[in-house]
């Protein structure tokens, strides 16, 4: 192991000089801040550019087609703003501008199920087929049981 002192500081007596050597050379500065500058410029420049570019063509565009545009048919101006916020037909219920309310057709259909079934009446009289309420149904089938079914014959 050495036992030399290692103080190689610059300036410090002992020290050797900075070495060189021939075959490298150093940048004197390592960025040229008037190279990034003008690019900055040059970048400003194209994105104003191109927001110009972009509202002519928008302004463009634009005008292109108002004038090619097909007004809406007749009655579609006739009928008002609600007309066309309307989805096409068949709409479901429940939606605005449909005209019934579906709990109340809901009802209604109940109303007329349970009015059927509770009826008396003829559905053909010459062969004695008659219509009862539902729950008589039931009461004679449980006290009578059903009738038999006849096997159809093999031929």
């Amino acid at each position: 192991m050495s036992t030399e002192m290692h103080n190689t500081a610059h300036g410090a007596p002992g020290a050797e000089a900075e070495p060189r050597n021939a075959d490298v050379s150093f940048e004197k500065a390592d960025v040229q801040v008037t190279t990034i500058y003008w690019y900055l410029g040059a970048l400003a420049i194209a994105v104003i550019l191109s927001y110009v570019v972009c509202v002519f063509v928008l302004r463009l565009t634009t005008k292109i087609a108002v004038e090619y545009d097909t007004p809406p048919p007749t009655i579609r101006q006739e009928m008002g703003s609600a007309y066309q916020a309307l989805p096409p037909e068949p709409r479901l219920q429940g939606v605005p501008g449909h005209g019934t309310d579906p709990q109340t057709d809901l009802r209604q259909k109940l109303q007329a199920d349970t009015a059927a079934n509770e009826k008396y009446g003829w559905i053909d009289q010459s062969s004695g087929i008659a219509q009862i309420p539902v729950h008589d149904a039931m009461k004679i089938i449980a006290e009578k049981g059903l009738p038999a079914i006849q096997p159809a014959e093999k031929k």
